[in-house]
């Protein structure tokens, strides 16, 4: 691809290329003209026009810049200047980016860190106002809280398009009080304003309440039928990696009328975003599964812009922002160039502009795991899991593990309880530990694990939803102590060990979330912790969120808080929670 500088009062013009129009699906010759931020023209305009910059097309395919409207920067373990140039350069140019992860480690404070941090970055970052922080009140300890009142002043930022995903589904549907004054504050604040909702497999009766209640989306794994259900009653869906199979395809394609829907990135460790891209990934999933590729274009360009209401991109049009994406074909939609606000921004999959250090906000965010005084380590014997109650053989609630998402179902072991009370788990079970990180206290609880098969290995970490507690699953009390003795040297992060050595680490210094490193550093970082969790035998197809949804509280089916183990449906903690005898 030829670039070259010239004259004129254009700014860039980018010669040569077939500009796709998501509205009528034609690919149409033009050279596409732009000044001060702005598509001009996109007429095929000659020989005698000059500009600034001159990029020629090559006959490539012109595509609006991508817009994901659903996404959570701190699960790339970036901050918001490290992520822009990883995620422009697949083609990403907006987002529309959920802060619940800071949030529930530092409450609105951390919130206003991500506006300040993404402020005149070369990618349009726009947010949502976390709803559920904590995700389920009284059943987690979380370093932050967001309520009604802080709802009503983040709603006034300009960058804020709505209320973010409200996870409490059930307390929607159950009235719950607190909830009700949050969606309550949503629709006072007026028509811009979209609630995004986290609603895996509700339907009927439940599903209608959810929506009138103002939730205009869901994002979450469902059934096809669930799917169309949700379609069907005007839902705005929002397909994720996960969620894309060939039969959901089939099924929307059986529909009369194809229903407007987005492709989202939801969570993507930076190690799959650097080596196989964002939503050029997720697009190109789409497509293997059989939607038409320009059915996969319009759900991230077109439909994600006018669901957030950000009229001035989403298409190729005169008047409206240059973001732009030049690509060979449309069935792989690998990025050969990316212009952001009309500035190239990438070329050939990587970033043209220079880094930008870590902005100056995250300097309070160190040093943020406020565990017991003097805490350096932790000992195997601190992994001992002992119950009250006599000793013998009981029926214990349990986790069962699966290897393809991040479901973990109810499930029960027997386990021998010695006259201590030290449950005897090891070669029966794993253990999964949550330890509260906030208040110097430590308050823990821990439950059985099935379905994993290692031995004398852990998995410790700090970036664990939703509350980011100090996370630590193991086989063995040593490899435990080890992996969560390697996050503790490092102010937070993800660590892997075999016994009493640490085989790979990911350091997550800010808030115990994110790294101040730039992408190709913490992706090689991340990628070596993903090969140490096969190498001990955690193969899944999701890892990272296999294990940092352990403790996510309204993701089905059982769940571990810091509190104690938890019936998601019922909201409340499994009863009889140290067994049954036997």
């Amino acid at each position: 691809m030829r670039e070259g500088d010239g004259g004129g009062t254009l700014d860039l013009l980018v010669r040569d290329v077939r500009a796709v129009s998501v509205l009528t699906g034609e690919a149409v010759p033009a050279d596409i003209a732009v000044a001060r931020g702005r598509i001009v023209s996109l007429r095929p305009l000659g020989g005698g026009v000059e500009a600034r910059r001159v990029v020629d097309g090559g006959g490539r395919y012109a595509l609006p810049g991508f817009v994901d409207a659903h996404m959570h920067i701190e699960s790339s373990f970036l901050t918001p200047a490290a992520f822009a140039p990883a995620a422009l350069a697949r083609g990403t140019t907006t987002v529309a980016a959920d802060p619940h992860e800071i949030a529930n480690v530092a409450g609105e404070a951390g919130v206003r860190a991500m506006l300040r941090a993404s402020r005149g970055l070369p990618l349009s970052v726009f947010f949502l106002v976390p709803s559920c922080v904590p995700s389920v009140p009284g059943l987690e300890t979380s370093g932050g809280e967001i309520g009604a009142a802080e709802v009503a002043r983040l709603l006034r930022h300009p960058r804020v398009l709505g209320l973010g995903e409200v996870m409490d589904y059930r307390g929607v549907v159950t009235g719950d009080a607190r909830i009700a004054a949050i969606l309550a504050r949503a629709r006072r604040a007026g028509r811009r304003v979209r609630v995004e909702g986290h609603a895996p497999h509700l339907v009927g009766e439940d599903l209608e309440r959810f929506m009138a209640a103002g939730v205009v989306t869901d994002h979450t794994d469902n059934s096809d039928a669930a799917w169309l259900e949700k379609m069907r009653l005007g839902m705005f869906a929002e397909l994720q990696a996960k969620s894309i199979r060939p039969s959901l395809i089939a099924a929307m394609a059986s529909l009369p009328l194809l229903p407007p829907f987005a492709l989202v990135t939801d969570d993507v460790a930076t190690d799959t975003l650097v080596a196989e891209g964002h939503l050029d990934r997720v697009a190109r999933l789409a497509v293997a599964a059989g939607l038409p590729p320009l059915a996969a274009v319009r759900a991230m360009t077109l439909w994600p812009a006018l669901h957030l209401g950000l009229t001035d991109r989403g298409r190729l049009s005169p008047g409206l922002r240059a973001d732009m994406v030049l690509c060979d074909d449309l069935a792989s939609l690998a990025p050969s160039l990316v212009v952001a606000g009309g500035q190239v921004v990438a070329r050939d999959g990587r970033p043209t502009l220079p880094p930008r250090p870590a902005a100056p906000v995250w300097d309070a965010f160190r040093h943020s795991l406020r565990l017991a005084p003097g805490r350096r380590s932790f000992a195997p014997a601190e992994f001992a899991w002992r119950v009250p109650g006599p000793p013998g053989r009981r029926r214990m609630p349990a986790m069962a593990w699966r290897p393809t998402d991040n479901r973990t179902a109810a499930a029960e072991v027997v386990l021998d309880v010695g006259a201590d009370g030290e449950v005897h788990w090891p070669g029966h079970a794993s253990l999964v530990r949550v330890i509260e990180r906030y208040s110097g206290r430590e308050g823990s609880a821990s439950a059985p694990l099935l379905g994993l098969s290692w031995q004398d290995a852990a998995v410790a970490t700090t970036y664990a939803h939703d509350s980011h507690n100090l996370l630590v699953v193991g086989s063995s009390p040593a490899a435990m102590a080890a992996a969560a003795t390697a996050v503790l040297e490092t102010g937070g992060g993800i660590a892997v060990a075999r016994g009493e050595r640490v085989l790979a680490r990911l350091p997550l210094p800010l808030a115990g979330i994110m790294s101040d490193a730039g992408a190709d550093a913490v992706a090689a970082a991340a990628a070596e912790v993903r090969r140490a969790m096969e190498a001990v035998g955690y193969r899944h197809a999701n890892p990272f969120m296999s294990v940092a949804t352990l403790s996510l509280l309204v993701s089905l089916e059982r769940k571990l808080s810091d509190r104690g183990l938890v019936d998601v449906d019922r909201r409340a903690f499994t009863p009889e929670p140290y067994g049954r005898p036997l």
